[in-house]
């Protein structure tokens, strides 16, 4: 069954901003918490349209939004964070959304803060303290993370990982083919943000740690597959970053090689296999690069012009 949507009249004097405002939050079996984040996202911004994407939630997490005076959107069966995100920006009325989340992690009082860039940014990235972080070590990796994906993206990235953010949803939608159906939505949208040239505010806040300071993601699986992000849409939008190195590598190995055979048979004149193949493989790595950047250039050329 089809929902209707209509969109809330709001008076004149409601409208603090010169944007129509969606504040989504994705939701499993969060039905003890989210009439309270509801209510206090309302009080916050009263002319935002407030959307809740349950994911399949086994309780009444829908009814109790729905009560609330959220809309609802719910999903056939559990998808994940990353596709109940994807959903809210198919779904949502606004032109700027605003995620935040359903457990009373992230504070509305810091939604204005967000909001008050988006006459002038294309998505605006709130910055968590390093005492909201679970644990010392989870903190120490994602800033190592978002210090290689800052080098690879040619900007910094102050935190690679929140998802209290808000974006304009004409940029965010012609990115969420990319997004993961589960985690790391954030770090993608980011980087492609990062990489198509669009505006990026980052809002130092002082985040809520979760209940038991516990956090369900692993360190290093999660590590590794931030890493694949990183390098998977780095390659999307500017392949050069990572061929160039790679190529470069090749190159100083082939001369290291080269200066090891010198100093064993004291011949200057002969070039040993390994330098000739990681010469050769350096020059064709970089090409690679090229191409790939060429390739790029037309793709990303040919969206901007439909």
């Amino acid at each position: 069954m089809q929902e209707l949507v209509t969109e809330r009249s709001v008076a004149p004097s409601e409208q603090r901003w010169p944007f129509r405002v969606t504040i989504a939050m994705p939701a499993f079996n969060e039905r003890h918490g989210i009439a309270a984040v509801i209510r206090a996202v309302q009080a916050e911004v009263p002319e935002a349209e407030v959307l809740v994407i349950d994911d399949a939630s086994s309780d009444d997490t829908a009814a109790v939004a729905e009560a609330s005076g959220a809309r609802v959107v719910r999903h056939p069966y559990n998808k994940g964070n990353g596709a109940a995100i994807k959903t809210a920006i198919r779904s949502a009325l606004g032109d700027v959304l605003l995620i935040i989340d359903a457990d009373g992690q992230h504070n509305p009082a810091d939604i204005t803060k967000l909001l008050e860039y988006m006459d002038r940014y294309d998505m605006a990235v709130t910055v968590r303290s390093h005492a909201s972080h679970a644990s010392r070590t989870r903190g120490i990796g994602n800033w190592l993370i978002a210090r290689f994906a800052s080098y690879l993206a040619g900007m910094e990235f102050l935190d690679l990982t929140s998802g209290f953010r808000a974006m304009r949803l004409s940029a965010i939608r012609e990115f969420v083919h990319l997004l993961p159906n589960r985690y790391s939505w954030p770090t993608t949208s980011l980087l492609c943000f990062a990489k198509a040239g669009y505006s990026i505010k980052f809002v130092p806040i002082e985040a809520r740690r979760r209940a038991g300071g516990k956090s369900g993601q692993k360190l290093f699986q999660n590590g590794f597959k931030f890493l694949t992000i990183i390098l998977r849409i780095v390659m999307l939008f500017s392949p050069l970053r990572v061929f160039v190195p790679v190529s470069l590598l090749m190159l100083a190995l082939s001369v290291l090689a080269y200066i090891a055979s010198v100093v064993v048979s004291g011949v200057w004149l002969k070039i040993p296999n390994a330098t000739a193949a990681l010469f050769v493989g350096a020059i064709v790595v970089f090409m690679f690069g090229l191409l790939a950047e060429q390739i790029v250039a037309l793709g990303l050329g040919g969206r901007r012009e439909q």
